[in-house]
C-alpha cells in the first residue's frame, strides 16, 4: 500500500501565492505563470516525495529495476531537475549495487511498503522548502528460514522545490536530517576520513573494537533462569517504543539524538539500577527529574560508565551479540563513538537485529548496517 498525508502546516506563507509570499526581483516576468503553494501544491509535493522514497525502498527488493523511474514518474505538477534527476538516478544505481551486496552476505527483501507525510512547507521567493516525515517498512526474504518478519525505519528528509518558469515546481534537492545511521534506502556516499578526536578521560576504561566478520566464534549468552537481567523485557521495551516514544521520558532527537537514552530506557526497564551518586564524573547513571546524567543520553559516556562500572563486557566480535547486548558505531573511526543501539531478535543462524532511535528503526540486521557503514567501526557489548 502506498498513500501520502497531508498533515497541517505550520507556515501560513505556504498558503500564498509565490508573488504574495516574496514579490521581489525574484518575481517572473510580466505573464509568467506564478505557481501556487496551495494546499493542492503541498498535496503535488507529498505524492513526488513518496514517488522518490518508494522508489528508493524499492530498489532494495530482490529482482526489482528501476533506473530512471523516479524522473519518468515525477510529472505534471511538481517534477525532478535535471540535475536531481541525474543524482537520482546515480541513487538508485547505487542502491541495487547495495542490494547485491546484501544478497552476497544472505539478505534480501521481498516486498516494501512506504508512506511519506509532509509536515511542514515554508516558501521563500520562488523557492518551497518541505520538512517531510518517511515511514517505510521492508519485508525479509526467508532465507535462512529464520529471519524476522520485516524490518522497518521512520527519516526525515529535507526536500527542496524551485518554481518553474512554466509556472509548475521542479524537486531540485534532498537531504536526510536525522543523525545516526544511514536509513536502508539512503544511498551510501563517501566521506572523508576524520581527524582523531580527543582522547577519553584517564579515569575511565574504554571498550575494544569489534571484528564485524560472519559467522561469528560461538559466546552464548544466558537469556533463561538465573539471567542477571531481564533481557527479553529490554527487547520489549525498544520494540513498544520504537516508533511511539515514551512520554515519561525526555527526548534529544533534536539535541545530539536521542538514541543512548532509549537504550538506557530499555536497560533500566531490563533491571539496570540507577546511580545517582559518584565520585568519579562517569560514575553515575541515571534519569530523574531534574534531568538526565551524562551517562544516561551520550554516547562515549554510556560506554565509559559501562565499562569501568563493569556493567558491560566488550565481544571480540558483532555477530556475536544476542537479546539485550548493546552495539555502539563511530562512523568516521576517528575513536568517537556517535551512536548506540539494542539488539532485539538474534536469528538461529547468528544474525543480531537492531532497534533504536535516531532514525528511528525497528529489527535492522547488523549485516545491513555494516553493508550502509563499511568504514565504521563497531564496538559490541554483553549486557
Amino acid at each position: 500500500m502506498r498513500r501520502t498525508a497531508l498533515a497541517a502546516l505550520s507556515l501560513s506563507t505556504a498558503l500564498l501565492p509565490l508573488s504574495a509570499a516574496n514579490a521581489t526581483a525574484d518575481a517572473p516576468a510580466k505573464g509568467t505563470p506564478t505557481p501556487e503553494a496551495t494546499a493542492t501544491t503541498v498535496d503535488a509535493f507529498a505524492r513526488a516525495a513518496n514517488t522518490l522514497f518508494t522508489d528508493r525502498t524499492t530498489a532494495l527488493v530482490e529482482k526489482s529495476s528501476l533506473s530512471g523511474r523516479t524522473a519518468s514518474r515525477t510529472t505534471g505538477a511538481v517534477r525532478l531537475a535535471a540535475a536531481a534527476a541525474k543524482s537520482e538516478a546515480t541513487a538508485l544505481t547505487t542502491l541495487h549495487a547495495t542490494r547485491s551486496r546484501l544478497a552476497d552476505a544472505g539478505e534480501a527483501y521481498t516486498g516494501s511498503d512506504t508512506e511519506v507525510t509532509v509536515d511542514s512547507v515554508q516558501v521563500r521567493g520562488r523557492t518551497a522548502t518541505a520538512q517531510v516525515t518517511e515511514n517505510s517498512t521492508l519485508t525479509y526474504a526467508r532465507i535462512r528460514g529464520d529471519e524476522p518478519a520485516t524490518t522497518a525505519f521512520v527519516a526525515h528528509h529535507e526536500l527542496t522545490f524551485a518554481a518553474a518558469p512554466d509556472g509548475t515546481w521542479q524537486l531540485t534537492g534532498e537531504r536526510l536530517t536525522d543523525q545516526g545511521p544511514r536509513p536502508l534506502n539512503e544511498p551510501v556516499r563517501t566521506t572523508a576520513p576524520a581527524a582523531p578526536d580527543a582522547a577519553r578521560p584517564s579515569d575511565v576504561i574504554d571498550a575494544p573494537r569489534a571484528a564485524i566478520t560472519y559467522p561469528a566464534p560461538a559466546r552464548a549468552k544466558n537469556l533463561g533462569a538465573g539471567a542477571k537481567y531481564k533481557y527479553a523485557a529490554m527487547a520489549a521495551y525498544a520494540e513498544k517504543y520504537w516508533k511511539y516514544y515514551n512520554s515519561a521520558y525526555r527526548q534529544y532527537g533534536g539535541d545530539g539524538g536521542d538514541c543512548t537514552n532509549f537504550l538506557s530506557q530499555a536497560l533500566y526497564a531490563g533491571g539496570w539500577k540507577q546511580v545517582t551518586r559518584s565520585g568519579s564524573d562517569y560514575g553515575t547513571w541515571y534519569s530523574k527529574a531534574s534531568g538526565e546524567s551524562l551517562t544516561w543520553i551520550g554516547v562515549n559516556e554510556w560506554s565509559w560508565f559501562t565499562q569501568t562500572a563493569r556493567r558491560t563486557t566488550p565481544l571480540a566480535n558483532a555477530y556475536q551479540m544476542d537479546i539485550g547486548d548493546v552495539l555502539q558505531l563511530d562512523f568516521d573511526a576517528n575513536g568517537s563513538k556517535e551512536h548506540s543501539m539494542l539488539t532485539t531478535y538474534r536469528s538461529a543462524s547468528g544474525v543480531p537485529y537492531l532497534t533504536y532511535h535516531s532514525a528511528d528503526t525497528y529489527r535492522r540486521s547488523l549485516t545491513s548496517l555494516i553493508a550502509a557503514n563499511p568504514d565504521a567501526a563497531y564496538y559490541a557489548y554483553r549486557s
